[in-house]
């Protein structure tokens, strides 16, 4: 059986080897996708984004507001506009993101105690820009309403002690467990480089198999495996899984080696959680084959489970706040399991075991392809592939 097993696997590689399919989606769509998504947010988040100004009042109180929102690293005072309809337009065509209105009389209001009233717009149709934005402004806005009110209780012979207890009567002691930086690279790197690598996988397992009968070699594996699937599956298999297992692990030494992303977690725990997800990824793939021993249909349906996956896993919108019946169809994806595991595990520094529900779900995904062994052996000795026009 081992030297069945060897027999295949070399003429796997040079299966590997010789198509260029599988050098571009096992090797160099993973690496650049990860140069891609590491890249484009390396600065961690959105920096220097035009904001425009309507200051109508024009006191030293709102030009020095200007010119703190001007100092935020997130903000760049774009442009001074005369009036709304100006600002208006300009953010309907794309050249701000938001701009502040100060109407007049702001000051005078602000000293009487009369509760002047700042306007700030700000596009949300990005959410990441339009949250950044927005609480930048309304800093801008807390901080002024704390300088007027700074300046009246100075007057009226207030130390500085009893000044900021009164101004900020609760102190807030702010921890972001996991991505102390607030990184958005930090979650969106390790969760759709991960995902993509999911969809290749996906699509490589269904592949191969599917070639198999598309290009009638089916028998030939069959008898180097002794009309063993078992053999045959684990011969193919293996290569793809070394090959992928070692992308999957480049990928990790590189966002906690050079980038320095944060993880409470050891390596060892990410490269085991990793080596689980692949061979997890890769029976899914097989299982989809013998649900639907077809190249086509079944490189399909890993399509689609892969696209869903990037939805479903959990990374930009919790599952715990999905409805009941999402919430019991995440399940049914590796990735949603992989990445739960990731958060804990990783992030968070727990063991394995106060997430072995997702575990032993992984564990299950592994063990799939069994039951649909009788078919795909039945596919690969007994079905013709057929071109349909």
């Amino acid at each position: 059986m081992l030297k069945a097993i060897n027999d295949i696997m070399s003429r796997e590689l040079r299966l590997l080897w010789r198509n260029p399919i599988y050098l571009f989606c096992m090797v160099l769509f993973p690496i650049l996708l990860t140069v891609f998504f590491t890249s484009m947010m390396d600065k961690g988040q959105p920096l220097e984004m035009p904001v425009g100004v309507v200051d109508l009042d024009n006191s030293s109180t709102t030009r020095s507001m200007v010119r703190r929102l001007d100092a935020f690293q997130t903000t760049r005072i774009h442009r001074r506009y005369a009036s709304f309809d100006e600002a208006r337009r300009a953010m309907q065509r794309g050249d701000i993101y938001a701009f502040i209105y100060f109407p007049h009389n702001t000051t005078a209001d602000l000293l009487a105690s009369r509760q002047p009233k700042i306007s700030f717009y700000y596009s949300n149709h990005c959410i990441t820009s339009g949250s950044l934005i927005f609480r930048d402004l309304k800093t801008i806005c807390t901080l002024g309403s704390a300088a007027v009110g700074s300046a009246k209780l100075s007057a009226l012979g207030k130390t500085e002690h009893e000044i900021t207890a009164f101004l900020q009567p609760i102190v807030v002691d702010l921890h972001p467990v996991g991505n102390p930086v607030v990184n958005y690279s930090v979650y969106l790197s390790t969760s759709l480089i991960p995902a993509s690598l999911t969809l290749f996988i996906f699509l490589i397992s269904a592949y191969s198999l599917g070639c198999e009968l598309k290009f009638g070699r089916s028998r030939k594996l069959m008898a180097r495996a002794n009309d063993n699937i078992f053999v045959a599956i684990m011969g193919k298999m293996l290569p793809q899984f070394f090959v992928f297992a070692s992308i999957f692990a480049l990928y990790l030494i590189y966002i906690y080696g050079p980038l320095h992303f944060p993880h409470a977690g050891s390596l060892w725990r990410a490269l085991a959680l990793a080596l689980i997800a692949v061979a997890a990824s890769q029976a899914f793939g097989i299982m989809m084959f013998g649900l639907a021993p077809s190249l086509r249909m079944s490189m399909s349906i890993c399509s689609l489970w892969a696209a869903l996956s990037f939805s479903l896993m959990g990374s930009t919108f919790p599952v715990s706040a999905m409805s009941p019946s999402v919430q019991a169809l995440s399940w049914l994806f590796p990735m949603r399991h992989y990445f739960a595991i990731y958060q804990s595990a990783v992030y968070g520094g727990h063991p394995f075991l106060d997430t072995w529900p997702h575990l032993l779900a992984l564990i299950i995904f592994i063990l799939l392809p069994l039951p649909f062994m009788p078919r795909i052996k039945k596919a690969m000795m007994d079905w013709e592939y057929r071109w349909v026009l």
